[in-house]
């Protein structure tokens, strides 16, 4: 099982000018390193906890359907699954129609059903691709503001702490961001 983001956010679920208010800086000097920090420590929130901030596309790759048919997405909360190919041992994919899975959110990992004899893959290696929208919106203010925080922190701690060889810059993680994130990690599949 591999997957990817096919399509990546629109946008941070931090601002640079949310960011620059929180370091108490007052011009734009430093907005470039800010925007490359606020990118960096959504990705490190994301992969921390197996989840998706801002609204993103996703496409995972199967070798072959689980058993019972039941798929767990690797990456949490999912808005839709939008397509689910099947391909063939000529390459030719089929696509699934909507009434062949259901989309079970109650728990986490979210878990994708396929109903039985709705196409099976042919081939050896990727033989099913599942495309997939996860985030809890398009907007900063739909991400809960623990994540949010939880980004503030590690992108000042970046910030504040670029040199090499410091003590405090020898911790990687500013001290709070574990106790943030680990109550809200979805769990391994």
């Amino acid at each position: 099982m591999t997957s990817i983001v096919v399509t990546p956010p629109a946008g941070e679920p931090v601002t640079v000018a949310d960011m620059r208010a929180h370091l108490r800086l007052t011009g734009p000097d430093e907005d470039a390193i800010l925007t490359e920090f606020l990118v960096a420590a959504r990705h490190h929130v994301e992969r921390s906890t197996r989840r998706a901030l801002i609204t993103q596309a996703w496409r995972l790759y199967l070798d072959a359907w689980s058993d019972g048919r039941i798929v767990k997405l690797p990456v949490a909360p999912v808005q839709s699954v939008d397509q689910i190919t099947v391909f063939a041992s000529d390459g030719i994919g089929q696509t699934l129609d909507a009434g062949d899975w259901t989309l079970e959110r109650g728990g986490e990992p979210v878990r994708l059903r396929i109903k039985p004899g709705a196409g099976g893959p042919s081939t050896g290696l990727n033989g099913v691709e599942i495309d997939f929208t996860a985030g809890y919106g398009a907007a900063e203010s739909d991400v809960p503001a623990s994540y949010r925080q939880a980004i503030r922190l590690l992108a000042a701690h970046w910030f504040e702490h670029r040199e090499a060889g410091m003590d405090t810059a020898m911790a990687s993680l500013p001290h709070g961001l574990d106790r943030l994130l680990s109550t809200v990690r979805v769990p391994l599949l």
